[in-house]
């Protein structure tokens, strides 16, 4: 649990890293905003499903505005330490079934949707960095190490 709860530490730390960089950069890189946008939107999808809530309406692709990310990283952040304040070690194995946008039901136990979400967002910052250095923008150091110093 201390592992997993770690983890969230850091994708939170990352996202406001990520969000503040891309507030400060002149480069309106619409990319790299919807890449960040979406990122967003998956946590909140999957803290919908883990909290037992319909989440087959919510974009997981959407415009992303400042304000609406601004919001979100808040509002995530808040959502997963809800999460895991009532979250017991025997919870890991807990199945969660949900239905997607496309109305395909899955199942999958509560440690997979965490591992697949805290890694899920740290490929999609790492094609942010990509994109920021290609148009000469220093990439942000999200490094967990970094984190943890």
């Amino acid at each position: 649990m201390k592992t997993i709860q770690k983890m969230y530490e850091h994708l939170n730390w990352a996202n406001q890293r990520i969000f503040e960089t891309l507030q400060s950069i002149e480069d309106d890189n619409h990319e790299v905003w919807r890449l960040f946008s979406h990122i967003l939107n998956a946590e909140k999808i999957w803290i919908t499903r883990l909290c037992g809530r319909d989440s087959s309406q919510l974009p997981i692709w959407s415009e992303a505005e400042i304000e609406i990310c601004a919001e979100l990283v808040k509002q995530n952040e808040e959502c997963f330490t809800a999460f895991f304040t009532n979250l017991a070690n025997t919870d890991l194995d807990k199945i969660i079934s949900y239905t997607n946008s496309k109305g395909r039901e899955f199942k999958y136990s509560v440690w997979d949707i965490l591992t697949h979400v805290a890694l899920h967002g740290q490929y999609h910052r790492g094609q942010i960095n990509s994109r920021l250095r290609a148009v000469g923008i220093e990439p942000v150091n999200i490094d967990f190490i970094t984190f943890v110093r």
